[in-house]
């Protein structure tokens, strides 16, 4: 199960990560553009990283 549980959040950061970071470095718009995707992608790895944690707390109480 735990096994499961790193890979998928291995997963899903990587997603984040050429989904999200790619635009932002790449991107041919605006300065304030880039900035909001910025924001939102660091909005995204810290609600992972929580999810994450909790996952792996309620994990290990089981």
């Amino acid at each position: 199960m735990k096994f499961l549980l790193h890979a998928l959040f291995i997963i899903l950061f990587a997603l984040v990560t050429f989904f999200g970071l790619g635009p932002v470095l790449y991107a041919d718009g605006v300065l304030q553009e880039r900035l909001w995707t910025a924001a939102i992608i660091v909005v995204i790895y810290i609600i992972l990283a929580f999810l994450y944690r909790k996952s792996i707390q309620w994990i290990n109480r089981r």
